[in-house]
């Protein structure tokens, strides 16, 4: 069965699967988004940070557990790939804005 979650994490994980070039409309105009200890913000950053990460590396990212954190939704994505340390679980903690995310750090 696969995993239930909300439409604005649904859609950004889908987005990262099918090319990433969408994935910056997901997020608000002013997101932020944190990973590998750089923070990107606003659209064009984001969509710059998915396009680097794209070249460097291809990976799916596989939902398999999400759980509410304060503000936050945590979602634990089972990434397997062609990156040192394949494969690893990553949490990727959302906040949301409406029907967009508003900030999203990755974490080990």
């Amino acid at each position: 069965m696969p995993l239930a979650l909300p439409d604005p994490i649904s859609a950004y994980f889908a987005a990262d699967a099918a090319e990433g070039r969408s994935i910056a409309a997901c997020f608000t105009i002013d997101a932020v988004v944190i990973d590998e200890n750089e923070t990107h913000h606003g659209r064009e950053a984001i969509s710059r940070w998915k396009a680097e990460a794209s070249a460097r590396y291809r990976y799916l990212a596989e939902p398999i557990a999400i759980t509410a954190d304060g503000g936050e939704q945590v979602v634990t994505a089972h990434l397997t790939g062609d990156f040192p340390g394949s494969p690893v679980d990553l949490r990727y903690a959302f906040t949301l804005a409406g029907d967009e995310i508003a900030r999203l750090e990755i974490r080990a």
